[in-house]
């Protein structure tokens, strides 16, 4: 009976941090000034390695960190200026699913980094036999693919029940939850059948990334000398940071089960994986990597040369690193 004296709806009002009103206009000017910084950053390295075929390689796809803030950021920004920000009920579907589709391929990619990073510390020698370039660019085809087809029976199992009201949407964007409350009938089955698959995608990949570094811990703790095992921890300590801090949002959010408390700061950690961590993926994959830095510093610099023995430096490491993620 409730079902049906609730009206569907067409379109939904985002109502962000409509609850915070004196901080709006702070939150406008850091969540622009970190999207800009976030798009500007990615389309330099893009850039920089267009310019440069040595750094032609598969895992140097940063426009797939634009594309991800770019889900989110800019009907944020939107909700944040106007006082009733609307979205149809058609593109919040398309915003929720690009956003499931890219936060996948991020799981699987930050999986498949920290095998790469295993075989570059624990078989340097052989690396360059075991991740050839064939290998990398077959890598990344299976990551895109698996991205954007693990968010479709999750979509499906949202969007097959009517929608209905009421219109306003507690976040700043189209998420899984939110969507789920306006469901016109019973949404229990759909809520536990989206949050499983979630869950899935999650946690297998995140199994993954740790096993991986399990095995890079223990061929790091058998390095004799100290300077030896700091250069190796240096390598993953990056990416390792990355993975806790995205993981850590996102299994908050999408794997434990939701309470009030969690429903209320979900804002907040999703800020950290839809803002912060494509802003910070450019810094930590490609600024702390020897060659890009190189190549930043030749294109900024020109007319300089290189100093004796770095082009072979770099020639060793473009060759043991297909990834471009060792420093």
């Amino acid at each position: 009976m409730e079902a049906n004296n609730r009206s569907m709806v067409k379109a939904f009002i985002i109502l962000s941090f409509s609850s915070m009103p004196h901080l709006q206009a702070l939150f406008f000017i850091l969540i622009l000034a970190t999207y800009v910084l976030t798009v500007t950053a990615n389309l330099v390295i893009i850039l920089v390695v267009k310019a440069n075929q040595q750094l032609h390689c598969p895992m140097y796809y940063f426009f797939l960190e634009i594309l991800c803030t770019t889900s989110t950021a800019p009907k944020m920004l939107e909700s944040l200026v106007e006082f009733r920000s609307t979205i149809s009920v058609a593109g919040c579907i398309t915003q929720l699913y690009l956003f499931f589709a890219l936060g996948s391929t991020q799981c699987f990619l930050l999986a498949i980094m920290a095998y790469n990073l295993y075989l570059a510390i624990s078989h340097p020698l052989r690396y360059p036999a075991i991740m050839t370039m064939w290998i990398c660019t077959r890598l990344i085809r299976v990551v895109f693919l698996g991205g954007f087809l693990a968010p479709l029976l999750p979509i499906i199992f949202i969007s097959w029940p009517s929608i209905c009201g009421p219109e306003e949407i507690q976040h700043y964007f189209c998420d899984a939850g939110p969507l789920l409350r306006q469901s016109c009938g019973d949404a229990s089955l759909s809520s536990t059948l989206v949050s499983v698959l979630a869950s899935s995608v999650i946690l297998s990949t995140f199994l993954l990334t740790m096993t991986s570094y399990v095995f890079i811990m223990v061929t790091i703790l058998r390095i004799p000398s100290m300077s030896g095992r700091q250069k190796a921890f240096s390598t993953c300590s990056s990416h390792l940071a990355m993975v806790t801090i995205f993981y850590g949002t996102i299994i908050i959010i999408y794997v434990m089960p939701e309470n009030s408390t969690l429903r209320e700061l979900n804002k907040v950690f999703s800020i950290f994986y839809t803002v912060l961590t494509p802003l910070a993926n450019p810094l930590i994959y490609s600024l702390r990597n020897r060659e890009v830095k190189e190549a930043l510093r030749k294109a900024f610099e020109p007319s300089q040369n290189s100093p004796v023995g770095s082009e072979g430096d770099q020639a060793k490491i473009i060759k043991v690193n297909n990834f471009g993620i060792v420093p």
